[in-house]
């Protein structure tokens, strides 16, 4: 055994358990290849070895992100930004600014904003833009990705006005007299103003790529599960032609691209572990904060209000199963509990198909995406169906409010990790970001603690019944997405035979006191042996 590199005098989380805490690791041709103590791993060293000086510091596992859209958060670096704005005067003072330094004639993007927070909580209209961008088409994506506000130059680019039908899935906001408001809820009715956005291809999109590869770097990231388009897969493809892809990427393919991805005959895991195939990514519903997500009785307030079903039950169905036969699990969307409740019943269908076939469930890493609220009566169902729970606990945090208004009691099943964990289910864990700020650090903060970084609701948290340990939301960044991903064989410990994919911080986890979580900096993240972020 050739050890090309020894990290000492540390104090390293393994997630091992025969071996939980060491002090040195000794890596080579990108892998652990040994883990014990200082006096053990120093004396593997040959003459040429690197020897690392830890100074004691703290290291974990490396950090997989296992939901985010990684072309938005890209593209969203360059947007405007318009998360946490207090008002819709605000928001509209942005793009005034930005109208202002880019000529006639060009799109004007922006991401983030939500009107929950506002006044009023009314959504905004596409005469608000107007009144300071009418030569500039403007397209705004809303926090939740849900929902976007256009300006009536872009509606009227897109062809959009009152004699436009709703899309399949997706519904054009209008008012009293049928016309557009300028509010487009959900991906369906979005596209209609996106796609007439010239598109980003190539080296623009790379380089943005790289800059956000930077940034997550930073925070500890070592890899992601994305659920971008086509787009991103090709980008994400040059860069790992061209030696610069320093993540590792589980790319899940859209619905519209399925027959595509059938016909070629590529399976779940097909790549290596910097790129790899993941599992086929439906919609079954929207979201809470424009109030789409699918739900069994009707939101507080809003007696007539369900929801909206994104896509049909039987056809959701039958696209899960056709890609399973096709050696493809299915990730899916589901936010409200009528939603959960509905994917639940398909992979029951599609597990009873599974067995048929004598195929062992693990073959088939099926995912509820967000499972953000879940009927009493389906609570055991994700355990009994061998389902992952693919959440993100900084969604708690944000969204209680909203919880708490539009769902009411029901919001003691709500973004609730705990319940699924006590269940034995497997629980990936991550940001969706851009919809929330990226990183996993804040994710751990919000699992261990319920609060906001203000302490708010209170010391308890919102609904304390379901904090996690350290531990547990840890594991929700390493080994929950190494098993969603089919790589829990090599990815997510430390230990011999795993890739050498770790962080190093300046502070214990474990021994700060919870509320310190989101003090704890980024030293240095290596991947793959390699480090890609700081030096120590």
């Amino acid at each position: 055994m050739i050890v090309e590199r020894i990290l000492y005098n540390g104090s390293i989380v393994t997630l091992d358990e025969r071996q939980p805490r060491v002090s040195a690791l000794a890596i080579s041709q990108g892998y652990i290849t040994a883990a014990g103590s200082d006096d053990e791993i120093l004396a593997l060293a040959r003459p040429g070895a690197a020897r690392q000086n830890l100074n004691g510091a703290f290291v974990i596992p490396g950090l997989t992100d296992a939901h985010i859209h990684w072309q938005l958060l890209s593209q969203s670096l360059a947007a405007i930004p318009l998360h946490d704005i207090p008002s819709k005067q605000a928001a509209i003072g942005r793009v005034a600014e930005r109208a202002a330094s880019v000529p006639s004639g060009s799109w004007i993007e922006g991401y983030g904003w939500s009107q929950d927070i506002w006044e009023g909580k009314q959504f905004p209209t596409a005469a608000d833009l107007d009144r300071v961008s009418p030569d500039h088409p403007v397209f705004l994506r809303a926090r939740s990705l849900h929902a976007a506000w256009a300006n009536s130059l872009a509606l009227r680019m897109c062809d959009i006005d009152e004699t436009t039908p709703d899309p399949e899935g997706g519904a054009i906001a209008r008012d009293s007299d049928g016309q557009p408001t300028g509010i487009l809820l959900e991906p369906a009715a979005m596209n209609l103003v996106s796609r007439c956005i010239p598109a980003l291809f190539g080296d623009r999109l790379v380089d943005q790529m790289l800059q956000a590869q930077d940034l997550a770097l930073s925070l500890g990231m070592t890899g992601i599960h994305d659920f971008d388009d086509q787009e991103c897969f090709s980008a994400l493809q040059r860069l790992r032609e061209r030696g610069q892809l320093g993540l590792r990427v589980v790319k899940n393919v859209n619905r519209k691209y399925l027959d595509s991805l059938l016909d070629t005959g590529l399976r779940a895991g097909f790549g290596d572990d910097w790129l790899r195939i993941g599992a086929l990514k439906l919609f079954a519903d929207g979201a809470i904060g424009p109030r789409t997500a699918y739900m069994i009785e009707p939101y507080d307030g809003e007696p007539d209000n369900y929801g909206i079903a994104v896509i049909d039950k039987e056809e959701m169905t039958e696209m899960i199963s056709r890609a399973s036969a096709a050696g493809l699990a299915s990730s899916v969307h589901a936010i409200g509990d009528r939603a959960v409740h509905d994917v639940l019943d398909a992979f029951e269908i599609v597990r009873r198909e599974e067995t048929q076939r004598g195929e062992a469930r693990a073959s088939r890493r099926h995912r509820i995406e967000h499972v953000q609220l879940i009927h009493p009566d389906d609570l055991n169902r994700l355990a009994e169906l061998d389902v992952i729970a693919s959440m993100q606990p900084v969604h708690a945090t944000s969204d209680y409010l909203m919880a708490d208004r539009y769902w009411g009691k029901r919001a003691a099943y709500a973004y609730n990790p705990r319940l699924q964990l006590d269940r034995g289910v497997v629980v990936a864990f991550g940001t969706d970001a851009p919809v929330e700020a990226v990183g996993p650090l804040p994710g751990i903060h919000a699992a261990v603690t319920r609060q906001r970084a203000d302490g708010s609701p209170g010391s308890d948290g919102w609904i304390p019944s379901a904090r996690l340990t350290v531990d547990e939301a840890l594991r929700g960044f390493t080994t929950g997405p190494a098993y969603a991903a089919g790589m829990e064989d090599r990815l997510g410990r430390l230990k011999p035979g795993y890739l050498a994919d770790l962080v190093v911080l300046d502070r214990d986890l474990y021994k700060i006191l919870t509320s310190d979580i989101l003090k704890a900096q980024v030293l240095a993240t290596m991947v793959g042996g390699v480090w890609r972020y700081g030096s120590l």
